[in-house]
């Protein structure tokens, strides 16, 4: 007789499992997280016995040639540099956003785009009906795309479409969280759940060769939902960003195994569907107010692209006994950590005003390079001296006040200078191509030096 499975209690945020319930998950310390699921590993016949024999593997040195990955085009040159040149035949995609940001509709677009070019393209969704996909479909213009729908959230189900049929070239999964196993006793959305689809789907596709595109929901904290071990079985990861106050929008790659990380695509929310931007830096600066103290422009690097954003600061003496520090676009700890910086090795104390931080359009900048721009805004307020229009600032600055060098100094600089900027404050140290990049340098070894630039502060 065989014996029932076994349960287990599964936190739905970390993936960590207990014997027994709990109101506080013992790893990630959340509440009313735990989820009692059946343990697949103890139902008989799932793992490896002594009477099963495997074959040999054939094994292979380093040395060899490989043939060159085979690209499938998107249609959209924005997904195509953040993808590395196309969508590879066999690979699995995750690409996660809150709700609303317009995941469904980037999806949408390119599953019309290579259904025109002739390729077999099957769009399931489990969250909406046929019915609303068609709707936006009509609204986008993309009513005419022979792309094949379907609203099913059962997993046989989805894998016996997929089987039945001319093979695909496209699958499109919206979403993850909402499909479920027969075999699984446990709620769709739950971590075995998640990870039962995504190993099936994932092998249909590597042994297919088609296209995989999952779509996750985020957690309040911005993070892929799920056990954490999806995002290490697909081949990519994106995160879709942006601020519904405004209308652009940020495909990031975290993840690629075909191409570079950090890479970024920019596109517009229009009402005719996501409008790709080709040059996010005239974006990004359109609608500066050169003549206004403390807006400094940051000559950024995002992956392989240079893209010259605004970063706003606004610097209030304070009533509060605590003063306030609010930031939109930048991680609050290296604001924090400026300031103090700022304070200890250049005398500009700040600890009775209110600071207030934004990167303009919406955009989040997480490299460190960002500092020197952060500080020129910060100064340019506190001392309400307007800094010039045609400068721009990048690199980092250490706790000793020192600047260090950034990479892609020359990249930075040759978009600065495309876009009509006459000089830039750089590190001193790094190595810069003038005759490429035609811009007058300062060198800055030290946050004093920019601080005296810049003029005295009250």
């Amino acid at each position: 007789m065989a014996k029932p499975a076994r349960s287990s209690f599964v936190c739905q945020n970390c993936g960590a499992s207990a014997t027994r319930w709990t109101g506080k998950c013992a790893s990630c310390g959340e509440w009313n997280t735990l989820v009692e699921e059946t343990d697949p590993g103890s139902v008989p016949g799932s793992g490896v016995t002594k009477a099963s024999r495997g074959r040999v593997v054939t094994l292979e040195s380093l040395k060899g040639h490989s043939k060159d990955t085979p690209r499938i085009p998107t249609g959209m040159p924005e997904l195509q540099r953040v993808t590395g040149g196309g969508l590879v035949p066999g690979c699995a995609l995750l690409i996660g956003g809150e709700p609303g940001i317009g995941k469904s509709t980037l999806l949408l677009q390119l599953a019309a785009n290579l259904a025109r070019d002739g390729r077999r393209t099957i769009y399931f969704s489990g969250e909406e009906a046929i019915a609303q996909v068609r709707l936006r479909a009509e609204r986008l213009g993309l009513a005419d795309a022979p792309v094949a729908l379907g609203a099913e959230t059962n997993l046989s189900n989805i894998l016996a479409t997929l089987g039945d049929g001319p093979q695909p070239d496209l699958v499109v999964i919206d979403s993850i969280q909402t499909l479920w196993a027969d075999a699984l006793d446990a709620a769709p959305g739950t971590v075995s759940q998640v990870r039962a689809a995504c190993q099936s789907l994932i092998r249909f596709a590597k042994q297919t060769g088609a296209a995989l595109l999952l779509v996750g929901h985020v957690t309040k904290d911005g993070q892929i939902a799920g056990p954490k071990v999806v995002e290490h079985m697909v081949d990519t990861v994106l995160y879709f960003e942006g601020d519904r106050g405004h209308p652009f929008r940020i495909l990031r790659a975290v993840k690629n195994r075909f191409g570079a990380t950090e890479e970024i695509g920019v596109f517009e929310m229009v009402g005719a569907g996501l409008r790709e931007v080709a040059n996010p830096s005239e974006l990004f600066l359109g609608e500066r107010d050169s003549h206004a103290p403390g807006a400094a422009v940051f000559a950024g690097v995002e992956g392989t692209r240079p893209l010259l954003v605004e970063i706003q600061a606004l610097v209030a003496s304070s009533t509060l006994g605590t003063p306030r520090r609010a930031v939109v676009g930048w991680d609050s700890n290296r604001l924090s950590m400026l300031l103090a910086v700022l304070d200890a090795r250049c005398g500009v104390s700040l600890a009775q005003h209110d600071v207030y931080l934004n990167v303009a359009g919406g955009l989040k900048i997480t490299e460190p390079a960002a500092d020197v721009a952060v500080a020129a805004a910060l100064l340019s307020s506190f001392s309400g001296v307007a800094l010039p229009s045609d400068h721009v600032y990048f690199g980092e600055i250490s706790l000793s006040g020192a600047v260090r060098a950034a990479g892609h100094m020359t990249t930075r600089l040759k978009e600065a200078n495309k876009l009509g900027f006459k000089q830039a404050a750089v590190p001193a140290s790094g190595e810069v191509d003038t005759s490429a990049a035609k811009i007058r340098l300062t060198r800055l070894t030290h946050l004093k030096e920019l601080a005296e630039s810049i003029g005295p502060c009250h």
